[in-house]
């Protein structure tokens, strides 16, 4: 006996489900036939209209400012020491004096250096009487020809030439005998020789004068040289010995610097090398300070450091108050060029929103948000006015028009567009 099944066979489903699917495909394409130009005009009919102020992308000024960091040294720092070997008798200045040049810093005993002094006047005195002259007559007034020495021995060689003279005469007349003749000849040459020895003995003693000069000359220089004195104005760094010490010759008495002007001492990297001049304005930030300093480039090194690739330079910083020291860490912003420009535009033109940074540019009539990448100028001198603007890096051209409010951005119609370049101003250099 046969059984009927109520299920329908599979082969019947597929043609129906397939059937189905194409109706409802022709259905979708006839709802969604308009087309995707029409409904954005339309869109667009729909969009509201709003006022707001609008600017201009235009170039502004930027200056190229490089930081850098350094330290402020002394303009001049010296170490005293002694020049001659003594006891030191008083000590005239204490740590943070304040010095002028030729002010004494230290006194060594001054007994010793006297007398080596009393002494050279002594052996130039004793030098001077052998031949002849007083303390107040010159030794370039002194004609060794007169001198007493020279005198005698000139006329006993003019005696012995006189004797000579008569021997001959008497000789040529066979009066005396040869051996009285050669006796007459050789007393005459030994009292020339005797001349010509006291001639050279008293340039000697002129020569041994000037000798006994640079003696009594080295005395008073030592004995001038036991105060030790300042060489520049400025102030005492340190002091290194205290009464009654006694020091060798080279041993360090005291420092001392000159502070006003300072120098800052920074670098620059490589990139900027050939951008630093000497003339040029640095402003730095020090720590202590709350109002940024001013200085020039006064020197740049000749060359750039192997290992760092930076290029050393030191500028000039007044300090008449001496109210800076020197060892301070400065920060600094060298403008290495102030005249540049760049794409600049007010911080208000600029929102930022899950990270990414976006203005409202307006293209044909209608702001829509315009994704940038901005920086702001890492200024040392006003931090308020340096987060006013923004520096475009990407996103914007010159000539473009945004909204200069970006917090009252939307995507609207703009009814009227009034284009306004706004000045963008800049911390003076």
């Amino acid at each position: 006996m046969w059984k009927t099944s109520s299920r329908m066979p599979l082969w019947g489903v597929r043609p129906i489900f397939a059937w189905l699917c194409v109706a409802g495909s022709l259905l979708s394409l006839a709802g969604c036939g308009e087309p995707a130009n029409e409904q954005s005009d339309a869109s667009e009919k729909e969009l509201e209209v709003m006022e707001a102020e609008v600017m201009t992308v235009t170039q502004a000024p930027w200056p190229v400012i490089v930081q850098s960091q350094g330290s402020l040294f002394p303009d001049e720092q010296t170490v005293l020491g002694a020049k001659v070997a003594g006891r030191v008798a008083e000590v005239h200045v204490d740590l943070g004096g304040e010095v002028r040049a030729g002010d004494p810093l230290v006194t060594l005993a001054p007994e010793e250096f006297d007398l080596g002094v009393a002494q050279a006047e002594a052996q130039l005195q004793q030098a001077r009487s052998a031949v002849g002259l007083r303390s107040e007559d010159p030794v370039s007034g002194l004609d060794p020809e007169k001198s007493p020495p020279v005198r005698q021995e000139r006329a006993m060689w003019m005696e012995a030439k006189s004797k000579l003279s008569r021997a001959e005469d008497l000789r040529d007349q066979n009066a005396i005998s040869l051996s009285e003749y050669d006796l007459n000849l050789a007393l005459e040459q030994v009292a020339a020789a005797r001349y010509a020895s006291s001639l050279n003995s008293v340039q000697e003693k002129i020569a041994l004068i000037g000798v006994r000069q640079a003696e009594l000359s080295l005395a008073l220089q030592r004995q001038q040289d036991a105060i030790i004195r300042s060489p520049l104005d400025g102030l005492v760094l340190s002091r290194n010995v205290a009464p009654g010490t006694y020091v060798a010759v080279g041993t360090t008495l005291a420092t001392v610097v000159r502070t006003d002007p300072l120098r800052f001492r920074g670098t620059v990297p490589e990139r900027y090398a050939q951008a630093l001049k000497t003339g040029q304005q640095v402003r730095l930030k020090i720590e202590s300070i709350p109002t940024p300093k001013m200085a020039t480039i006064t020197r740049i090194s000749p060359g750039l450091d192997a290992s760092s690739r930076a290029l050393l330079f030191e500028a000039e910083i007044e300090n008449k108050s001496h109210a800076l020291r020197t060892g301070l860490f400065a920060k600094a912003e060298v403008i290495v060029d102030p005249d540049a420009t760049a794409l600049v535009i007010p911080a208000s033109a600029v929102s930022l929103f899950a990270g990414a940074e976006k203005v409202w540019k307006v293209v044909d009539g209608v702001a829509r948000e315009q994704t940038v990448l901005t920086a702001k100028r890492q200024s040392l001198h006003d931090t308020a006015e340096a987060d006013e603007n923004r520096l475009i890096l990407q996103g914007l051209a010159e000539g473009d028009i945004i909204l200069s409010d970006a917090s009252n951005g939307q995507v609207a119609r703009i009814q009227e567009i009034q284009t306004k370049i706004h000045p963008v101003s800049q911390p003076a250099p």
